[in-house]
């Protein structure tokens, strides 16, 4: 089997294999918190050839946990120590077993037949694997007009101070070689993770990738982000991360002290 023809065939229920291409371990990370509902729908649709699903919850009352384990025997259910995105991302990545991680929200905004995307990617070289939704064949039906032109300020702003050539900076699709979970070093509680994750791959010197997603509204449920307050604490991440020295270069001095 040709590794074209293994990617296309990822969409069928048999696992992705052949005698000349093997697909890397995948784990994938879903943060939920009172998604029960959301979750009924997603798990189904998650490719079978997923080496793990780790269902990171921040203590959901609406029973999100068990109505996991009836979809799917083999979710691996793992409790964040308190709340926020970022704690939870965090605890997913240390959990994680593959040789690669891909992070996916629970509310169905996310398509997980994008997955082998991120996948084919890293497989094909990068190191690190960000989800658009404005470059061509990606797009939203969830943006407000504020979100909207928010995450474009940031954007051009990250462009701007980091030289990068990102086109959608506040979007938590994205996977990464799990051997550089150290580097991109996730030491943030809230939704500004998924700037900070993208800004530590830029400085330190990853290679990126992006690929065209497309963001659907979220099916059950009220979204956690708060568009000001959030946009505030990415804002201050930029700045910060700015002037602070390279993870990989603490990993490094960490290592030698």
């Amino acid at each position: 089997m040709s590794t074209i023809e293994a990617l296309e065939s990822s969409h069928s229920s048999m696992p992705v294999q052949g005698p000349m291409f093997n697909l890397p371990r995948t784990s994938l990370v879903i943060p939920t918190l009172n998604e029960a509902e959301n979750i009924k729908l997603l798990l189904p649709r998650i490719p079978t050839w997923v080496h793990e699903i780790i269902i990171v919850d921040g203590r959901s009352t609406d029973g999100t946990p068990d109505i996991a384990r009836s979809m799917r025997d083999d979710v691996k259910i793992v409790l964040q120590p308190k709340k926020g995105k970022g704690i939870a991302l965090r605890t997913g990545f240390e959990a994680a077993s593959g040789d690669m991680i891909v992070m996916l929200d629970a509310d169905g905004s996310m398509d997980p037949y994008e997955i082998i995307l991120f996948v084919a990617a890293l497989v094909a070289g990068a190191d690190f694997v960000k989800g658009s939704r404005f470059m061509q064949g990606g797009g939203t039906s969830d943006m407000t007009v504020i979100r909207r032109f928010g995450n474009l300020g940031l954007t051009l702003l990250v462009r701007m101070l980091y030289g990068s050539s990102f086109s959608d900076l506040c979007y938590g699709y994205m996977g990464f070689w799990k051997r550089h979970v150290p580097l991109l070093r996730a030491d943030c509680d809230g939704f500004e993770i998924e700037t900070l994750i993208n800004l530590r791959a830029l400085k330190n010197k990853l290679k990126i990738m992006e690929v065209a997603s497309f963001e659907s509204e979220r099916i059950y449920g009220v979204s956690n982000l708060r568009a000001l307050p959030d946009g505030w604490r990415v804002l201050k991440t930029i700045f910060r991360e700015r002037v602070s020295t390279p993870t990989g270069v603490q990993v490094l001095e960490q290592g030698m002290s």
